[in-house]
């Protein structure tokens, strides 16, 4: 059975940093795509950032907003990818959800339950 348990929200002042934390399990994850979104309130849910396998190794494609502040990673195995968050504004406050597309004949999305980020200013 796929789960998907992430971590490491709560709250925090403007300016401080929080680590996102999702791992997954069920079945093998190392060749597929992992990544974030956010849903602020009264806004649609939004893409931060997304780590993709390639032949080549893994590579991060973020949002313009994340690019110079927020860092995706994943471990070794591939079971779990990390959103380190830096210089966090009130505008980041949202519920953050790990994201794991899988593709294949009938495609899947996985989604983790979210984790809220509030940002005090």
């Amino acid at each position: 059975q796929v789960q998907m348990v992430e971590s490491g929200g709560g709250v925090v002042q403007a300016g401080g940093s929080l680590r996102l934390s999702c791992v997954a399990s069920g079945r093998t994850w190392v060749n597929v795509d992992m990544g974030w979104y956010r849903q602020a309130p009264g806004k649609e849910r939004e893409f931060v950032a997304m780590i993709r396998w390639t032949w080549r190794g893994y590579t991060s494609d973020y949002d313009d907003f994340a690019k110079d502040r927020f860092t995706i990673s994943r471990d070794n195995a591939g079971n779990a990818t990390y959103l380190e968050m830096n210089s966090l504004t009130p505008e980041d406050t949202a519920i953050y959800y790990c994201s794991v597309p899988v593709p294949g004949t009938v495609p899947v999305d996985y989604w983790g339950r979210g984790n809220q980020v509030t940002v005090s200013s």
